[in-house]
């Protein structure tokens, strides 16, 4: 287990200090009972705690557990809601109809769960700097925090378009009720913590370390910031660095991606870290909710039966080209084989057509719900690639690296020219329409697609989208009404 995940277990819950001793000479010590700025801040486990408590975010509900495949998925023309019917999961239901009022929880939980994330990287960053301690340990917890608080900022400016920003804990009333801040200003701050953090944080990293963000999952981030905004050159710059200086290479094996024995692995830049046997009953613990959420439903594969939730849509589905073998990797599909050698029915409650997804899916690894070890990779090379590939357009080097996903995705040599290689002689808005397409596909249900689909118009010309009632306003999701309550600075997007 990384120190991240060791950290959330229970770093926080410091032995509780009784007074003893007799005299009034007590009345004069600090607290020893509790976790002050007095008492805290101190040593160089100090500054690793809570740096730690940056990443803990990630895990939650309001991010990989819950609120981002919501958004970046069933929003999306990959899937629908699926689960029991009726009022089950309404909160997907309201995203998957673009119905969305201001008290979604998903929608709510992403905001939360962000700016959480972001006061916690904003205390590191004011704290640590000051402290005594190894210069090597200080600037890696906060180019650690500045890649946290840049990704945090990333999905609130692509969900929500004008958010407030705020880079250092906030003293007033006035700072607490902040304004919202232009796109185009959080994106510079987001590009300027990430500059940042590649000067600040190592390659690669040992033993419990592994897992936490390195120069290059700052670099990788910062390509998909840059595509983000059309910067295609600066895209193009920061994927070649990546892809030539990281040590990183792709699997041969598209599947490898998605095992428990290969997390943190070769192709990873940056992965949720995620522990089973901790939590239960929650989507706030330190387990992968997914693995019982998108369990095909009822079958009894996973520990409590399967929900069946975030199920492909057929029209996704059939897009695979034959021979993809990320299909196989990606969907349950009728006559699927489970491991105990049952197969998938033809239609399931939720699932008329007999899919799910099978990305996520590990299995009964305990008795306990909600609680797979299988973390969620937030950027990969193949991504990189892919990223190399859009940004450079119908060049030699966007053909090479698109086609190095291509084979594989097919099952064929990376290194050799492949029967289903894109052909020389595309024209440049063929060749990026190809890459977008192939993006889809190598990341579906990586929590990304509805942020693709919104960067490249795709959402309102979408005739997908169109049928189940997507509106313009749509291209931003609500300001959570609990924020507009408690923030007079805030105002809403149109439409909500």
């Amino acid at each position: 287990m990384s120190s991240i995940n060791k950290y959330a277990c229970g770093a926080w819950l410091l032995t509780l200090g009784l007074l003893t001793g007799c005299g009034e000479s007590f009345l004069d010590e600090e607290p020893t009972d509790q976790v002050t700025d007095a008492n805290f801040y101190k040593t160089e486990t100090d500054a690793i705690q809570a740096t730690n408590a940056v990443y803990s975010e990630l895990n939650k509900a309001g991010q990989y557990n819950s609120s981002l495949w919501g958004i970046g998925d069933i929003m999306s023309d990959l899937s629908t809601t699926g689960g029991g019917g009726g009022g089950d999961g309404i909160e997907q239901q309201q995203l998957d109809n673009f119905n969305i009022p201001s008290t979604n929880p998903l929608t709510t939980r992403l905001w939360g769960s962000c700016y959480v994330g972001i006061g916690r990287a904003n205390i590191v960053m004011e704290k640590i700097p000051g402290m005594d301690i190894n210069a090597a340990i200080k600037n890696r917890c906060i180019g650690e925090a500045e890649f946290l608080r840049a990704k945090y900022y990333f999905d609130l400016v692509r969900t929500f378009g004008d958010v407030p920003l705020l880079t250092k804990p906030p003293k007033t009333l006035e700072e607490v009720n902040a304004p919202r801040k232009p796109v185009a200003e959080v994106y510079a701050q987001i590009e300027a913590d990430l500059k940042d953090a590649i000067t600040k944080l190592e390659g690669s990293y040992n033993g419990d370390d592994i897992g936490r963000a390195t120069k290059w999952s700052a670099a990788a981030l910062l390509a998909k910031v840059y595509l983000t905004q059309n910067k295609l050159s600066d895209a193009a710059t920061q994927a070649r660095l990546v892809i030539n200086q990281s040590g990183k290479e792709l699997w041969a094996n598209y599947g490898d991606n998605f095992k428990v024995a290969n997390e943190n692995g070769k192709e990873s830049l940056f992965e949720v870290q995620y522990v089973s046997g901790r939590n239960e009953w929650t989507q706030d613990g330190l387990g992968w909710s997914g693995n019982e959420f998108m369990a095909p439903r009822g079958q009894g594969i996973v520990p409590q039966g399967g929900y069946g939730f975030n199920i492909p849509e057929p029209d996704f589905v059939a897009g695979y080209e034959d021979g993809d073998v990320r299909r196989e990797v990606t969907i349950w599909k009728p006559g699927d084989k489970y491991p105990d050698g049952r197969e998938q029915p033809k239609e399931l409650p939720g699932s008329p057509n007999g899919y799910g997804v099978k990305k996520w899916f590990v299995g009964k690894v305990n008795t306990r719900v909600w609680d797979s070890e299988l973390n969620i990779p937030v950027i990969r090379l193949g991504e990189v690639y892919l990223i190399l590939a859009e940004a450079e357009g119908n060049t030699p080097d966007g053909y090479k690296y698109a086609n190095m996903v291509r084979r594989r995705a097919f099952g064929e040599p990376l290194g050799s020219a492949g029967t289903h290689d894109l052909r020389p002689g595309m024209g440049n808005d063929e060749f990026r329409a190809a890459i977008r397409r192939e993006r889809k596909y190598e990341l579906a249900f990586e929590m990304d697609r509805w942020f693709d689909m919104k960067r490249t118009g795709e959402l309102l010309t979408s005739e997908h989208l169109k049928r189940k009632g997507i509106k313009p306003y749509n291209v931003v999701m609500p300001i959570p009404q609990t924020e507009l309550d408690v923030n007079t600075g805030l105002t809403q997007n149109t439409g909500y």
